[in-house]
């Protein structure tokens, strides 16, 4: 089993995404990005932590590669919007990969490049990419938030 790491907006949808992908054998809502330890929700939402909401993946890379994540990793938000995604303004929002070794991070910086030579987005694509570091997790109530409450997307 590997892992993988992503911040893309909102823990919730993101969650959902992921955890429809054949191979993906388990996924956890958390916090990364910065030194605060310990936050909870309610630090995080502050915007003084300067950590970002995450999802940490769990999966198989006999059945569903690093890559493929990637590509749905970059499919389900706009990396071109800084510190923001939909109605979710903030850093704690911001787009970005975790990587957790040097194959990730020559992947992800790889599918950036290939999105950006796309001419998909006519703006820059502002993801960032660091080394993952303490994952915290967010509290019971946000784990699998989406299927507890039936919704098939985050509507807040």
């Amino acid at each position: 089993m590997k892992k993988a790491t992503f911040g893309a907006g909102c823990f919730w949808g993101v969650e959902a995404a992921f955890r429809q992908v054949p191979g993906v054998v388990s996924t956890a809502v958390g916090y990364m990005g910065s030194a605060f330890e310990n936050p909870t929700y309610r630090d995080v939402c502050s915007g003084t932590t300067g950590h970002a909401e995450v999802v940490e993946i769990e999966y198989d890379p006999s059945q569903v590669s690093y890559d493929e994540l990637l590509a749905l990793f970059w499919s389900i938000h706009d990396p071109t919007t800084l510190n923001r995604q939909g109605p979710d303004l903030g850093a704690q929002y911001r787009s970005a990969i975790f990587f957790h070794d040097a194959d990730q991070q020559d992947a992800a910086l790889a599918s950036k490049r290939m999105l950006e030579l796309s001419g998909r987005h006519q703006q820059p694509i502002v993801t960032e990419m660091t080394p993952a570091s303490t994952f915290y997790r967010a509290e019971e109530y946000h784990q699998q938030y989406l299927k507890k409450r039936a919704q098939s997307r985050c509507t807040i």
